[in-house]
C-alpha cells in the first residue's frame, strides 16, 4: 500500500472509527493500545490512526480544539502555520478586497482554512498527492468544502488570472530536511513567486523571518510576525491598489505585528541610525518581529533611549514607557564581563533564579547558569552584551507595570 492509500483507509467508517478509538490515549500506552486494537483490525489500519492520533495531539498547539478534527502529515504540522498567524493574513486579504484566492503550495490547509472562514473563495494547489488529499479532508472535517477547492497540481500550472490574489507559501527544506536560507533555493523559487504576485491584483508571500532586507522586491510591503514573542515568519505584501490607505500594502514599507493582541508598527522608509550612549536605568529588550524589520529606532524614540551598542538591538532609557513593542527590565548593577563576580554578586543578593539573555556575546546561557551554583529566594535576569563595544553584565529583573501604547 502506498501512503496515500493508508491516509484514505482512514476515511472510511473502520478507519474514522479507530480514530475515534485512540483520541486522547496515553503515548506511554501506545503498545498495549496498538495490542488491543489488532485483535480486530489490520495492522496497518491501527499504526496509521496510532500515528494521526500523535500528529493531533502535536498539533493542538498551532490549531487549537481544531486539531482533533482535522488530519496531518508529519511535515505538515512541521510546516503548518498557527491558526492566529494565518487568521491574521487572512483577515488583512479579506479586507484589500480579495473574495477569491489561490493558495499555492497549500500544504494540509491551514491557510486555505483561514482564507475561507475569512469569507474567501480558495483555489488550494499542493503537487504532493497526499498532502492535497489530507487538505481536502480538512476542509470537508471543517464544514468548508463548499468554498475550498484542493487540487493535486505543479503550482506553476494552475492558471490563477481569475482570482482576486494569491497566496504563496513555498516549500524552505532541503531534501534532508535541512532549513533552507537562500529564498532561490525555495520550492518553487521566490523569484517565481513573486512573478505570480505581480501579475495578481493582490498577493501575499510568505517567506522566513530570517530573509535579508535586500533580498525583498522593492514593489512589496514586508511584514514580520510574531506570536507570544516568539517571530514565526515575514510576509511580502504586494497588490490591493483600490483597498483603504492603511491596509493596502506600501511598496518598500515594513511592518511589525506582534499577536495575538495584533499591535504593529509601521514605518514607510528606512528609519534613521540610533546612537549609543551609557546604560540608563532601564533596558528594552525589543520584539523580535520589530527587530528583524529594523524598527529598533522607532522603540529608542518612543522610550525616550538610545542603543547600548551600535550593533545590538537593545535599547536604554532613564525613563520608564511602557510599550508592547518591547520588555522593558530595570537594571540595578552594570559589570564587566567577569563570570567569577557576576557569581559573588548573586550569591550576595540570595539569588536562586537566574534568566539569562545574550546579544553579542559567544558565551552560553547554560554554561553561565551551570557556573553560577545559584541558591536562594531571589529571582534576577543577567543581559551578556556590550556597552560601547565592550563586554558588559548587566543584572535586573522584568519591570512587572503593565505594557501600554
Amino acid at each position: 500500500m502506498t501512503d496515500l492509500d493508508f491516509f484514505t483507509a482512514l476515511l472510511t467508517p473502520e478507519g474514522r472509527a479507530l480514530l475515534d478509538a485512540v483520541a486522547g490515549h496515553d503515548p506511554a500506552d501506545e503498545l498495549a493500545t496498538a495490542t488491543r486494537l489488532r485483535r480486530d483490525h489490520p495492522a496497518p489500519l491501527v499504526s496509521a490512526a496510532l500515528g494521526q492520533a500523535r500528529l493531533r495531539q502535536r498539533a493542538a498547539v498551532k490549531f487549537g480544539p481544531d486539531a482533533a478534527r482535522m488530519f496531518f502529515t508529519p511535515h505538515g504540522v512541521e510546516q503548518a502555520t498557527r491558526t492566529a498567524v494565518a487568521a491574521h493574513r487572512a483577515a488583512r486579504l479579506a479586507a484589500l478586497g480579495v473574495r477569491t484566492a489561490a493558495d499555492l503550495c497549500c500544504g494540509i490547509g491551514g491557510d486555505a482554512i483561514a482564507l475561507a472562514r475569512a469569507g474567501v473563495r480558495v483555489l488550494a494547489v499542493d503537487r504532493d498527492p497526499v498532502t492535497a488529499a489530507v487538505a481536502r479532508a480538512n476542509a470537508e472535517a471543517l464544514g468548508l468544502a463548499d468554498l475550498i477547492e484542493v487540487r493535486e497540481a505543479e503550482v506553476a500550472e494552475v492558471d490563477t488570472s481569475g482570482c482576486d490574489a494569491v497566496f504563496v507559501d513555498p516549500a524552505r527544506r532541503g531534501g534532508r530536511g535541512g532549513r533552507v536560507f537562500d529564498p532561490e533555493a525555495y520550492s518553487p523559487p521566490l523569484s517565481w513567486a513573486v512573478e505570480a504576485a505581480l501579475r495578481a491584483p493582490a498577493a501575499a508571500l510568505k517567506i522566513a523571518p530570517g530573509v535579508p532586507h535586500e533580498a525583498i522586491p522593492p514593489q512589496a510591503e514586508a511584514e514580520w510576525i510574531s506570536y507570544g514573542g516568539e517571530v514565526k515568519e515575514a510576509v511580502l505584501w504586494f497588490g490591493g491598489a483600490h483597498a483603504p490607505e492603511g491596509v493596502r500594502p506600501a511598496p518598500g514599507s515594513v511592518r511589525a505585528t506582534l499577536l495575538p493582541a495584533g499591535d504593529q508598527l509601521w514605518s514607510p522608509e528606512p528609519p534613521p541610525d540610533v546612537a549609543a550612549g551609557p546604560v540608563g536605568r532601564y533596558l528594552y529588550e525589543p520584539d523580535g518581529a520589530v527587530i528583524r524589520a529594523h524598527q529598533v529606532a522607532e522603540v529608542a524614540e518612543r522610550v525616550g533611549g538610545h542603543l547600548l551598542d551600535e550593533t545590538i538591538a537593545y535599547v536604554t532609557s532613564d525613563i520608564l514607557h511602557p510599550t508592547p513593542f518591547a520588555t522593558a527590565y530595570e537594571i540595578t548593577d552594570v559589570l564587566p564581563f567577569n563570570l567569577k563576580r557576576l557569581k559573588a554578586l548573586l550569591r550576595e543578593r540570595e539569588v536562586g533564579v537566574l534568566t539569562v539573555k545574550k546579544r553579542g556575546s559567544a558565551v552560553e546561557p547554560e554554561e553561565v547558569r551551570r557556573r553560577m551554583k545559584l541558591r536562594g529566594p531571589h529571582a534576577a535576569t543577567v543581559f551578556l552584551t556590550r556597552v560601547a563595544g565592550a563586554p558588559t553584565m548587566l543584572v535586573g529583573g522584568p519591570v512587572s507595570s503593565p505594557a501600554g501604547g
